[in-house]
């Protein structure tokens, strides 16, 4: 089954609801006494259970990213041979070769189940050091290596989560000459371009990136190299919430922080309730290669009606995450 046009809801019925239902149930999640094919409160309380552990956006629905996010799920290291290709491999295998070639030392970047250049590159270090045919292929003899030396590193810190604090550590402690990316959805131009005058003001390359699509900004962040990237949308359930990402067993430290300064920074500017930030895991978040965070702040009003109260408060806060970064 394609998820490219996929929308399953309440009421839904067939063989693709059916799916739909074995896959959860596989992974733990029951749909209650929904009859099989049958898309009913049952299967709605079990996809958003999914979408909740996942980091996702929680609604219910099963359309094209929770659709991928359940393929992914379901993928076990060892299932399949593991390398670099276009389109990229995804799934819970690529993240599980991630954690373990990070556990060990070798640098994968963060943990997000995306087989990039990065993890290629660590993969054919490992083999390199364990005496295997250096091919970038996680097959069957690599992958009994890693099972072998995993054991012994259980409970280890991640050399990538190690180098993004140093990384951070290291960065110069001004907004002058970073590169700055700041992504929309639609209907936010004033907001966005407020935005990015103040950080032209103060020093700041800027690239904007307008898209319905996460993927999209990512990939446009991650071509223009961006620094780190802040996105902002409406959105009608929540006063005021930043996200950052959180998948598997990582976290961004960076995105982290950065939340936490624009969370505390947003909520009393806006005098909105301050609702804490949260580990995601949306395409926007997962797919960008340097810290990202993603302003929720609703109604909508609260943007269109004080797009410079929400620009001071945006580049105040990146302003301290740049000079206290890890402090």
């Amino acid at each position: 089954m394609s998820g490219t046009d996929l929308h399953l809801e309440l009421g839904s019925t067939g063989d693709p609801v059916a799916d739909v239902q074995r896959r959860l149930v596989d992974l733990g999640f029951s749909p209650g006494l929904d009859d099989i094919g049958a898309f009913r409160e049952g299967t709605r309380a079990a996809i958003e259970a999914f979408q909740y552990t996942r980091g996702l956006r929680v609604d219910g629905v099963c359309g094209r990213h929770t659709w991928s996010a359940l393929v992914e799920a379901g993928r076990r290291l060892g299932d399949r041979f593991l390398y670099r290709r276009s389109p990229m491999l995804r799934g819970d295998d690529v993240a599980e070769l991630q954690q373990r070639l990070s556990a060990l030392g070798f640098d994968s970047g963060r943990v997000d189940g995306i087989f990039g250049d990065q993890t290629s590159g660590a993969l054919g270090e490992f083999q390199r050091n364990a005496g295997l045919p250096v091919d970038g292929i996680a097959g069957g003899a690599t992958v009994a290596e890693l099972l072998r030396f995993g054991s012994r590193h259980d409970g280890s810190e991640l050399v990538s989560s190690v180098r993004a604090r140093e990384s951070l550590r290291q960065a110069p402690r001004t907004l002058t000459g970073r590169r700055v990316a700041i992504g929309e959805e639609g209907g936010l131009g004033a907001t966005i371009s407020a935005v990015r005058a103040v950080l032209v003001a103060r020093g700041a390359a800027v690239s904007t990136h307008h898209h319905p699509e996460g993927t999209y900004q990512a990939s446009e962040a991650n071509a223009a190299l961006a620094d780190v990237f802040v996105g902002i949308r409406t959105s009608p359930d929540v006063d005021c919430t930043v996200s950052y990402y959180a998948g598997y067993t990582y976290e961004s430290p960076g995105g982290r922080q950065l939340a936490e300064f624009l969370q505390a920074a947003l909520a009393r500017t806006l005098g909105l309730p301050d609702t804490g930030v949260r580990g995601m895991s949306v395409p926007v978040l997962r797919e960008t290669r340097m810290p990202a965070v993603l302003c929720d702040i609703g109604p909508a009003s609260t943007l269109i009606e004080r797009p410079a109260v929400v620009a001071r408060a945006i580049v105040d806060s990146l302003a301290e995450w740049v000079d206290h970064a890890w402090d």
